[in-house]
């Protein structure tokens, strides 16, 4: 049996660049690891793949990317075993934090050590991103630039350990939906990935938190006035900054003590119906060392 949980992750920048050829849009973001996290428990069995969620209305069939990870893992290595993947979600679904990517990721490294596969990190790359722009990111964790579709990642010095508040509004927002409407309405003002990771570099969290820019809210917010006042209210409750994360609908801010997050956590819980979180930065993972890896079949 393998333990392991996914972080989610919240972005300190969002910039559109353009239409690619291939369909997908052309991003530069800066992405960061949280705390509030997804557990997966993966133990072995004869074969095929089998999927529990505590969350009911979760589909725990072949849609899931959890089991798409799997099945992907699986069929690439020529591992003749199979797995039953137990995830119990924390991490708010729909909301802009990568909870589903993060939790591929988690089978892919999960299943790399349940079985002893020895797939590098650079394959699992790969594999991680034929399923996903994201999972990528959720597969190494930390605080990265990422470029391309989101799968191009250069690792930037670890951002120090800063309080984060999130809140979830009740609503839905589809990432299509957001990208399309991008299209077509534009954004006045852009992240400067540069000075960020400048200030990152200085360890200068108060300097990020002042660059916080993400394009997609002048979609989104728009669209939806509970995400505007939600980051108003964080700010009047101390916040160094707060933005939407992703696509949203969730929006979160940076603080800079715990005793000022737990307050802006309890009113926000006192003052909405948004589910609201309190967590911290954290660094990237850690990979075991891997000493093999063939696309043999292997007998377990």
């Amino acid at each position: 049996m393998i333990k392991i949980q996914g972080n989610a992750k919240i972005n300190l920048s969002l910039d559109i660049l353009g239409k690619r050829e291939d369909g997908f849009h052309e991003v530069s973001m800066v992405m960061q690891t949280i705390g509030l996290h997804d557990t997966i428990v993966l133990r072995k069995r004869e074969s095929g793949i089998a999927l529990t969620i505590n969350v009911p209305w979760l589909r725990a069939d072949a849609s899931n990317l959890a089991w798409r990870a799997a099945s992907l893992m699986l069929k690439e290595t020529g591992c003749r075993g199979g797995v039953e993947i137990e995830l119990t979600k924390r991490i708010p679904v729909a909301a802009g934090l990568a909870g589903g990517s993060t939790d591929a990721a988690a089978v892919l490294r999960g299943l790399n050590q349940l079985y002893h596969l020895g797939v590098p990190r650079a394959k699992l790359l790969e594999l991680g991103a034929q399923l996903g722009s994201d999972i990528p990111f959720c597969l190494l964790g930390g605080t990265m630039l990422a470029t391309g579709r989101g799968e191009v990642l250069r690792r930037f010095p670890t951002l120090p350990k800063t309080w984060i508040v999130l809140a979830k509004p009740k609503l839905s927002v589809s990432t299509a939906w957001a990208y399309q409407h991008y299209d077509a309405e534009g954004a006045d003002r852009h992240p400067d990935n540069a000075a960020i990771e400048a200030c990152i570099r200085r360890r200068d969290v108060r300097g990020v938190a002042g660059r916080m820019e993400n394009v997609l809210e002048s979609v989104t917010v728009r669209a939806y006035e509970e995400i505007d006042w939600l980051k108003r209210r964080m700010l009047e409750g101390g916040a160094m900054a707060s933005m939407m994360s992703g696509s949203g609908p969730t929006v979160f801010c940076l603080m800079d003590s715990r005793e000022k997050a737990q307050a802006l956590r309890d009113a926000l819980r006192e003052e909405t119906n948004a589910f609201v979180y309190m967590t911290t930065t954290t660094g990237p993972y850690r990979h075991p060392r891997q000493k093999r890896f063939t696309r043999r079949r292997q007998k377990h």
